[in-house]
């Protein structure tokens, strides 16, 4: 049993099955958590054939975890199911547009977070790949995702075969704001980053990738300005194509 202070990505899974009775169990359960007009914006495409997982992993730049988890889940932002049910109850959809898509998104990550506590308060192990808004078509034509369905979370799932250490976090200072947001000087970045600065392993990933800072490991490593532009300019494409703008 975990809880939320123990809380550890995982990225091997022992060979063991995820069973379809607790699965299910934790789907159903995480639907009890908020969502806008109680509509339930989201769905969640199972993945367990292990043709089909190497199908989705070059979508997440072929991470082992992807065809090394028993159970990789997809879950998607949602307005087709809606917008159905309101054309089979002579209602008539607005929800082709970019409000629609955030109104929907916001749910599928609600749901995709309480799904995540669930399942590791039962002893399982959570990956979450944000590489899933990177190259969205790709996740589109594998699992044949309709109109006003778009792919914004992806969770590999299975029971631990690792115990990595707890990634650090900020201090609450850091991210709470009383009252009126307070702006960011140097001195309070100073504060709230030395000690994440400080970790050997973060010196580490500034030495192995050439650079002076741990935030130009971000800048000009993993997520740069030119990789985020193209991203940007696809999402948008696909959003298109996937009918919310």
């Amino acid at each position: 049993m975990k809880n939320i202070n123990t809380r550890r990505t995982i990225r091997k899974y022992a060979d063991r099955e995820v069973n379809k009775e607790l699965l299910d169990r934790l789907l159903a359960e995480a639907a009890r958590t908020q969502t806008m007009g109680n509509l339930q914006l989201y769905s969640v495409v199972v993945t367990r054939d292990a043709e089909m997982k190497q199908r989705l992993a070059p979508a997440h730049f072929n991470q082992p975890m992807v065809t090394g988890a028993p159970v990789v889940l997809t879950i998607c932002a949602d307005f087709r199911r809606t917008t159905r049910w309101c054309e089979e109850r002579q209602a008539t959809p607005g929800y082709d547009n970019l409000l629609s898509f955030l109104n929907a998104a916001s749910d599928a990550l609600l749901y995709t977070q309480t799904f995540c506590n669930l399942a590791e308060e039962e002893g399982l192990g959570c990956c979450y790949l944000g590489t899933t808004v990177y190259m969205p078509q790709m996740i589109i034509d594998v699992l044949r995702l309709p109109r006003l369905v778009m792919p914004v979370a992806t969770i590999t799932l299975g029971w631990p075969d690792e115990n990595p250490p707890l990634s650090d976090r900020l201090p609450l200072a850091a991210f709470v704001h009383e009252e009126q947001y307070e702006d960011y000087t140097r001195e309070r970045i100073d504060a709230f980053y030395s000690a994440k600065e400080a970790l050997p392993e973060n010196q580490e990933f500034v030495r192995i990738n050439g650079k002076e800072t741990l935030a130009q490991v971000f800048t000009d490593c993993r997520y740069t300005k030119k990789d985020n532009e193209a991203m940007s300019a696809t999402m948008i494409e696909t959003l298109k194509k996937q009918g919310f703008l």
